[in-house]
């Protein structure tokens, strides 16, 4: 499944990429699983954040969300390229078709699946996501959960259900599941967290 611009080292380095709406876990389950892997742990969303200077809200505001969306796939082609790594991604990285492509060719994507009521739970006090910036949050996640889960799917290597499980459960299970060489397959001491925060 490799394809030419891959990470290098082979299938023991190839990024594992978490997948999923808003308020799935990504960050959370990803920091937890890069540790447990000895993976270094990048937060997609955070490094942009951290390149621009400013909130993801602002780049909205300023850019509209298809400025965004060219910044995150032009990071995306970056990180999917860089070995041994637990990728967080942002919820909608999956709208264009080439993100989707450099995932499924470059990761192995796991797809963190949360219902509409446990998302709602996550995020209903939420005023900092721009999508979210409506008369009816709820629904807005309805909408977006409806239009993203089929191609969350359509990617995914590995899916799994994220509900009120504690972190730690949530990681040995896609541990559990993910194919030997990646359980095995990462240099020891890998890097500290890079994104995270």
């Amino acid at each position: 499944m490799a394809s030419h611009g891959a990470a290098p080292g082979g299938a023991a380095s190839r990024p594992i990429v978490l997948v999923g709406m808003m308020g799935s876990g990504k960050s959370t389950v990803g920091r937890r699983l890069a540790s447990r892997l000895q993976r270094r742990f990048v937060d997609a969303d955070k490094v942009l954040e951290e390149r621009c200077g400013v909130p993801i809200s602002t780049v909205f505001e300023l850019e509209g969300e298809e400025g965004f969306r060219r910044r995150e796939a032009a990071l995306l082609d970056e990180l999917t390229r860089e070995p041994s790594v637990v990728l967080a991604t942002g919820g909608g990285v999956v709208m264009r078709d080439a993100n989707r492509r450099l995932l499924a060719e470059r990761g192995f994507v796991v797809f963190l699946q949360a219902s509409l009521a446990d998302l709602w739970q996550r995020l209903r006090r939420d005023r900092a996501r721009p999508l979210l910036q409506t008369d009816n949050p709820r629904e807005r996640i309805a909408q977006l959960l409806a239009l993203r889960e089929p191609l969350y799917r359509e990617i995914a290597n590995l899916t799994v259900v994220s509900a009120r499980q504690p972190v730690d459960e949530l990681v040995a299970d896609i541990i559990g599941r993910l194919p030997e060489e990646l359980r095995t397959g990462s240099p020891a001491g890998a890097g500290p967290d890079s994104g995270s925060g």
